[in-house]
């Protein structure tokens, strides 16, 4: 796994400290390796963590003729059948990983050879005659890959922080990427937060020639539910294609691990990951001692059952939250608030401490279907059709008013107060507001005035509708952006095996009901796995990976919070209206709501704002060391 990062220079003088300086700013993506490329109208830099070819691959490579120039992060699984392709067409090989396969394939395909490579990528090739750079990204959108165009030059990089320590990107806020984020605790794609810098979309490739840009898009997952298909045909399928991706993604020259959660997917992972692993396979997990929603009982029966050399983390003592909470800052140059991110930080940082690369089940739920939101998707369908809008406002008036706010993760409560609003809203704006935040009354307020409309065009009907929205946006841009800062952050790889490509597709053919069956989620993943894990797993419901935001906003993090989110902080900044801000703040305090996802949010914004917004400085020098493993 590595970063990348780099900008033309068709018409300046670039210093030679620029690319250095965004080099330096990923190094902790790469602590074994660093390099960078000078020529005449790019510069591009690489930094390297060791997983594959550990002797041979060092990075940026440069092709047999001198004019095209790679620099590569991810993992492509099926090099070495490329390899071999392109040796018996003529090519030749120094190194023994996937960079040069890459940079071989360019050179025969161009960019038809996206579509060939299997795995996880951002990758960056220039060529100096023709001053062309061309920018891929994976179609899953596994690794990040941001640009910035800057008149006839272009920056990209893997995180925006290397975009940022080329001092002319400017960093206006983006208001309509801000109203997406109040919306969504996340940025979808193509936007960050500031105007100057966007996201590579997922499945795609840009050509930069000359100052004139191109993109298209190499790969798309079409759902097209095969009606003829058989329950067992799908089993079979699925454990084939679980069992090839497993052992693909254990390709490894390092150690390697599996982050078990208890749930159905990483246990799954776990079953196909010690049925081919060559010795005993470590698993790590992080559990929450005394809360109810502690999984620790069944990720360790599931590491009894495969004899795992099993290591755990209790987050329930006294660890430093705020400062994990305030490094955390760093890493995420763009605010994302999935409070999730917080054990997956202390997972990563265990998980460094005694392997490089982690399989972790990411995905499952927007292939399988997977999350509660699909059921109430379904009910609320019912609701609409059955209770009219007047009953559904008072319902909701009612609940406010007589079911007291509990401390628990996502009560019941707090899910019936979110469902009877989401039945007020279209179907899919209900289905982000039930994985988001803010209504539009709270945006409203928050913005003081109306927000910018999301886009929620998505193919498909029913179901697959929704599983479309949440690969689109829940999936790439909150779930996995939180996986690669947090893991990355630690020099950690983790990869998901649910996220081969070929998954996806299968995923897409399945009939509605193999994936939500009456209240049952992951019906076919699950009815698979029954003869494969232990009985407990199989049968509970899923709980996710967070923390006990509601509580812990008004216990441990309420200092923070405070000395963050201030009446000064707020208004200088611009960002969002104090009396809104003030009044959320005061009624989760005083137990009239459960705000603690918003307010998670409003800690998320202001933390990326002293660190990168506007009024921040260039990146400071030390922030150019890497995070301690020890």
């Amino acid at each position: 796994m590595c970063g990348i990062a780099g900008f033309t220079h068709l018409h300046s003088q670039p210093d030679a400290r620029w690319i250095e300086a965004a080099r330096d700013s990923i190094l902790p993506r790469g602590p074994d390796q660093q390099g960078v490329y000078r020529g005449a109208a790019a510069s591009m830099a690489a930094v390297r963590l060791k997983i594959l070819d550990l002797a041979s691959g060092d990075q940026p490579q440069v092709s047999p003729d001198g004019a095209t120039v790679i620099v590569f992060n991810g993992e492509i699984y099926n090099f070495r059948e490329l390899r071999e392709e392109l040796v018996a067409r003529g090519h030749r090989f120094v190194s023994h990983g996937d960079t040069e396969v890459v940079l071989k394939a360019f050179l025969e395909w161009d960019t038809a050879a996206f579509a060939r490579l299997h795995g996880m990528f951002a990758v960056a090739l220039w060529n100096e005659p023709r001053r062309r750079l061309v920018l891929a990204r994976d179609r899953m959108g596994i690794k990040p890959l941001y640009v910035a165009r800057r008149g006839a030059e272009l920056h990209f990089g893997s995180e925006v922080k290397a975009i940022l320590a080329h001092p002319d990107v400017e960093r206006r806020v983006d208001r309509t990427a801000l109203s997406h984020f109040l919306s969504l605790n996340y940025l979808p794609h193509p936007y960050t937060m500031l105007e100057a810098v966007r996201k590579l979309a997922p499945a795609s490739w840009l050509e930069w020639e000359a100052g004139r840009e191109r993109t298209e898009t190499y790969w798309r997952v079409e759902f097209r539910p095969d009606a003829r298909m058989t329950l067992e045909d799908a089993r079979r399928e699925l454990d084939f294609l679980l069992e090839r991706a497993v052992r693909e993604h254990l390709l490894s020259d390092v150690p390697l691990g599996v982050w078990l959660s208890g749930g159905l997917d990483s246990s799954a992972i776990t079953h196909y990951a010690a049925q081919q692993f060559p010795g005993r396979l470590r698993t790590f997990s992080v559990s929450f001692a005394g809360r109810k929603f502690d999984e620790s009982p069944y990720f360790r029966e599931v590491a009894r059952a495969y004899g795992t050399q099993h290591e755990e983390l209790d987050l329930t003592p006294d660890l430093d939250l705020p400062g994990a909470i305030e490094r955390m800052a760093h890493f995420s140059d763009e605010p994302s608030a999935d409070a999730g991110a917080l054990p997956v930080w202390f997972l990563a940082q265990m998980t460094r401490r005694h392997v490089t690369v982690a399989l972790s089940g990411e995905g499952a739920d927007e292939l399988f279907g997977g999350y509660q939101t699909y059921l109430a998707d379904a009910y609320a369908a019912r609701a609409r059709r059955w209770v009219p809008a007047g009953v559904r406002r008072a319902g909701l008036a009612m609940a406010r008013r007589l079911l007291p706010v509990s401390d628990e993760k996502i009560s019941f409560e707090y899910k019936l107060k979110r469902f009877l609003e989401g039945t007020l809203l279209d179907p899919a704006e209900a289905h982000l507001f039930w994985n988001g935040v803010n209504s539009r009354e709270q945006k409203r307020a928050l913005l003081g005035g109306e927000g910018a409309p999301l886009s929620l065009d998505a193919q498909g009907s029913g179901l697959n509708r929704f599983l479309a929205l949440d690969q689109r946006l829940y999936l790439v841009e909150d779930i996995l952006y939180k996986c690669d800062r947090m893991s990355m952050a630690h020099s950690l790889e983790v990869r998901p095996p649910f996220l081969d490509h070929r998954l996806a597709e299968f995923a897409a053919r399945l009939p509605e009901h193999f994936k939500v069956r009456g209240s049952q989620l992951k019906f076919l993943l699950r009815d698979s796995m029954r003869s494969k894990l232990p009985a407990s797993v199989t049968a509970r419901r899923k709980e996710g990976f967070d923390i006990p935001a509601h509580d812990w906003f008004r216990t441990r993090l309420k200092p923070l919070l405070l000395d963050t989110v201030n009446e000064r902080a707020v208004r200088e900044s611009g960002l969002v209206q104090w009396p809104a801000v003030r009044a959320l703040m005061d009624d989760h305090f005083a137990r009239r709501i459960n705000a603690g996802y918003h307010l998670w949010g409003l800690l998320t914004l202001f933390l990326w704002a002293n660190r990168w917004g506007p009024s921040a400085s260039n990146l400071p020098a030390s922030n150019h060391t890497s995070v301690s493993t020890s």
